[in-house]
């Protein structure tokens, strides 16, 4: 278990919506595996987690659409 860098809260497993603006496209990756603060929800990532929403972040890019919706456990 780990402790909350804003609040010092203990974090517990779960899942998270990560959110990103490129510009021209929002991409918002719902589902994600994540430590969730139990105080104020601030999601922590794992390494490979985070090098996973990169790869879909990466190939989202090129479509140039205004929003884009993924699951998590579909697109890993």
């Amino acid at each position: 278990m780990k402790t909350c860098t804003f609040c010092k809260a203990s974090t517990e497993p779960g899942v998270s919506t990560f959110t990103v603006d490129l510009g021209n496209c929002v991409v918002v990756i719902r589902n994600v595996p994540s430590d969730v603060c139990t105080q104020c929800g601030e999601p922590y990532y794992s390494t490979e987690v985070m090098q996973k929403l990169y790869e879909i972040v990466d190939s989202l890019r090129s479509t140039m659409t205004e929003v884009a919706i993924v699951n998590y456990p579909n697109a890993a």
